[in-house]
């Protein structure tokens, strides 16, 4: 038994190669014992409503544990055995062989499942920072926690990078800095609008002008803010049409934040023929100040007789809504009144400038 297990097949053992597989096989009947565990402890440092979100977070990082596990043991286990001599084979360049190239690729394995686990526990995070910034009054802490969950996710993606040049390409991570901050000064100055793009999205975030939700009217379009991110931020139009503004354009232009407006105001204008008596425009103006009065959605309102010329009477009627109010509620409100003054005006039987339409054809 012992000249089996001492047997030597490329530079390694039987025993070891048993204890390889062993530890490999042991892993892969366990991990999913081991990760919940692992998860569950997770669980409780990061929230205390440990009934609430297991389930959602169990299926959020069990299987990127899982992996993790099995990748990293198993990497582990290899590493006891010697590379084999006949499978070394130098490229190109006498450091670079199949053994500094598969430890490459393993070392890169353990990095990228490593860094996609670290991502799913700040979405998981993210969420629960989600649902507490719904529940509050200020719903700028909301587009806050989306801006920073993929900045924190860009940040881990280069710090997956550094790994792999550490532990995989056995470089000095000062050294690499040392040189990409030369390159990066060289990228910054090509890549200067896409800088200003991020700097503005960090004066959006903290100036907050507009959070996600708001209504806005910058340059020519009118729509909702759905998203301010890193570079841009996203705007779905009245028109349901979906369109891109970089953030540095929403910092330098002038933003008409419509849902921050205190009152919505319409402005109409009656104009009435020249025919009506001075006591008839009176009875007007009172009638629809009576109208407007009535109304719970108007708090303030103007109306008098603007304007009086060769071809009509003005009357100016002109009032504002109440805030918050949706478009829909506004149009509709503003529909509402318009028909109503047409209904008075033909009560009364005043006639809009222009509605005679008779012609009359004398001989002389």
């Amino acid at each position: 038994m012992k000249e089996i297990l001492n047997y030597t097949f490329l530079d390694n053992t039987v025993e070891a190669y048993l204890y390889v597989l062993g530890t490999i096989v042991l892993i892969f009947l366990i991990k999913r014992l081991v990760s919940k565990f692992l998860a569950s402890k997770l669980l409780g440092i990061i929230t205390k409503q440990r009934s609430a979100k297991r389930t959602a977070f169990l299926n959020l990082v069990i299987k990127p544990i899982e992996k993790f596990l099995l990748v990293f043991i198993a990497y582990t286990a290899l590493d006891r055995l010697y590379f084999p001599n006949e499978l070394k084979i130098k490229f190109f360049h006498e450091h670079i062989s199949t053994e500094y190239i598969v430890n490459i690729i393993a070392v890169t394995v353990i990095v990228v499942v490593f860094i996609r686990l670290c991502i799913r526990i700040l979405e998981f995070i993210a969420q629960i920072l989600k649902e507490k910034a719904i529940q509050a009054d200020d719903k700028s802490d909301n587009q806050l926690i989306v801006f920073f969950n993929d900045f924190f996710k860009v940040l881990l993606i280069i710090i997956g990078i550094l790994l792999v040049i550490k532990f995989g390409f056995d470089k000095n991570i000062t050294t690499v800095l040392t040189g990409l901050s030369i390159v990066g000064a060289a990228v910054a100055l090509s890549m200067r609008e896409s800088l200003e793009n991020l700097i503005a999205s960090f004066i959006i975030f903290f100036d907050k002008p507009f959070i996600t939700g708001d209504t806005v009217k910058v340059q020519n379009f009118t729509g909702v803010i759905e998203k301010i991110g890193l570079r841009s931020t996203r705007i779905r139009t009245e028109q349901k049409t979906y369109i891109t503004v970089p953030n540095k354009q929403m910092v330098d232009t002038i933003i008409d934040n419509i849902s921050l407006r205190t009152q919505r105001k319409v402005e109409l204008r009656l104009e009435i023929g020249l025919s009506t008596l001075a006591d008839q425009l009176k009875a007007v103006s009172a009638a629809i100040k009576n109208l407007l009065q009535q109304k719970n959605d108007i708090e303030s309102f103007y109306v008098y007789v603007m304007d009086t010329g060769k071809t009509a009477h003005v009357v100016a009627v002109d009032y504002f809504t109440i805030m918050p109010q949706t478009i829909n509620d506004f149009n509709s409100l503003r529909e509402e009144v318009n028909i109503e003054v047409i209904g008075l005006l033909e009560k009364m039987n005043i006639e809009l400038a222009g509605t005679n339409t008779n012609i009359v054809v004398s001989n002389k």
